[in-house]
């Protein structure tokens, strides 16, 4: 069950960054326009964003493994088109449809492990989850320029297939057929909660990318008409959910289930900076350093690492010390490697190992602090709505790391070595910022809880 849940969210957001390096070749053979080229990567996040919530409120309503196996299903076969496309058109639709799988498999696969385990083995379930995640991440740019150097861009896509009949052949072996328990009353899916949640939340996510398209000219007066349209649409869902659904996508009431609000909160902070921390070290070591796109994919292999290792550690630390000072123990380090970056890249000539060291301790920093922010936001949540819990979670993952990717690369990118000087600097005070708020606001002990419908199993 726990690998099946790993290597699907391993898959999803490997996808994310895999198509990064392979965009020349792409544009080249397909011909595609400068202009259009972003859309590879954008139709993929927009997409995967926009239907993350309706993702979890399906795992909700119809089981997690019926959903993680529609959701894979439709992100290889979408995969497989991408990997033949003829045209520029196909592979976005293609990439579009891949975000549409990615979204109802993600918050189901978080769902599973949450109502799984219990205890001190939901936060070592939960440690393997987040870590694998997060290297899915990271390994996007080097595996994408592997595949690309000595396959062709088009095995980026390819590869997927024999990894998701692997999710599928796994979830159908190891997950129960209903994953969550039934109230008296069988959930319904709230469409018109559906249709309001998913229009805005693509509408601002969409308005944040655009806005990060500036490159620090003024801001576009169509990405905040999107943007005001999206918030109003999320207002309105708001409203929608508070009064009048009788079964609501999202139930308010789960906010006030311990650690939800505030975890969610510090997993915003920490996604400003961090989500953004790979695209800023491969432009400044290509843009300043002058290094080759290979070179500065390795680059990120400590973070990798410290990744890895924060993330063993977390489960154990999580049950030992509780959620908040799990956290924060997790955040400071990661706020110091993001201002040691800041300081490096601003001098004329900084030691590689000095980087190299920077970058391990924000990955270590981060991957013990997930961990923590996860149990914390889903833990106390009851099981019948683990799956929205995920979705939420993992929506405001993406809403910040688009934010702060849009923003960090706009500052970055303004005044040559200062700007990633600068930018590093903002991602360390929004990871300082994410320690003080988990030492004030989190829980102190989740792992051991039961849910209000509960014991898990």
């Amino acid at each position: 069950m726990l690998v099946a849940a790993c290597l699907a969210v391993f898959v999803v957001i490997l996808d994310a960054t895999i198509v990064a390096v392979a965009l020349p070749d792409i544009q080249v053979q397909l011909g595609v326009p400068g202009g259009q080229l972003a859309w590879v990567m954008n139709a993929y996040t927009l997409v995967f964003a926009g239907f993350l919530l309706l993702g979890g409120r399906c795992a909700d309503v119809y089981g997690h493994r019926a959903v993680l196996v529609a959701g894979t299903a439709v992100f290889t076969v979408a995969s497989v088109g991408a990997g033949l496309a003829t045209s520029a058109g196909v592979l976005v639709a293609a990439r579009a449809a891949q975000g549409l799988g990615g979204a109802l498999m993600l918050p189901a696969t978080l769902a599973t492990v949450n109502t799984s385990f219990a205890g001190a083995a939901r936060a070592r379930a939960l440690a393997s989850w987040s870590v694998v995640g997060a290297c899915g991440g990271t390994a996007g740019t080097l595996l994408g320029g592997v595949l690309t150097q000595w396959a062709g861009w088009r095995w980026i896509f390819l590869v997927n297939l024999p990894l998701g009949a692997a999710v599928v052949a796994l979830a159908v072996r190891a997950l129960p057929r209903a994953s969550v328990r039934r109230g008296p009353v069988r959930a319904r899916l709230d469409v018109p909660g559906a249709v309001l949640a998913t229009l805005g939340l693509t509408a601002l996510v969409f308005a944040i990318m655009s806005a990060g398209r500036g490159g620090g000219q003024a801001l576009d007066v169509g990405s905040v008409v999107v943007a005001v349209l999206g918030l109003a649409l999320l207002a309105a869902f708001v409203a929608h959910s508070r009064w009048w659904a009788a079964s609501p996508l999202l139930p308010l009431s789960m906010f006030r289930a311990p650690g939800v609000s505030s975890g969610n909160a510090v997993m915003f902070l920490i996604g400003l900076g961090f989500f953004a921390s790979p695209v800023l070290l491969s432009l400044y070591l290509q843009t300043v350093r002058h290094e080759t796109p290979f070179a500065a994919g390795l680059a990120f292999l400590p973070g990798a690492v410290g990744l890895i290792v924060g993330g063993r550690c977390a489960g154990r630390t999580t049950t030992a010390l509780g959620t908040r000072r799990a956290a924060v123990l997790g955040l400071v380090p990661a706020g110091v490697g993001f201002a040691a970056l800041g300081v490096l890249t601003g001098q004329a000539h900084p030691g590689t190992a000095a980087v190299l060291a920077a970058v391990a301790v924000f990955g270590l920093g981060i991957g013990a602090a997930f961990t923590p922010i996860t149990v914390a936001a889903t833990a106390a949540v009851p099981a019948r709505h683990s799956g929205v819990a995920a979705g939420v979670l993992n929506t405001i993952r993406q809403a910040s790391g688009a934010l702060g990717l849009a923003v960090l690369t706009t500052v970055a990118t303004a005044s040559g070595a200062r700007g990633y000087s600068a930018a590093y600097a903002v991602a360390a005070a929004c990871a300082l910022a994410a320690a003080l708020l988990a030492g004030l606001s989190l829980p102190r002990r989740r792992t051991g809880a039961s849910t209000p419908d509960g014991p898990a199993r």
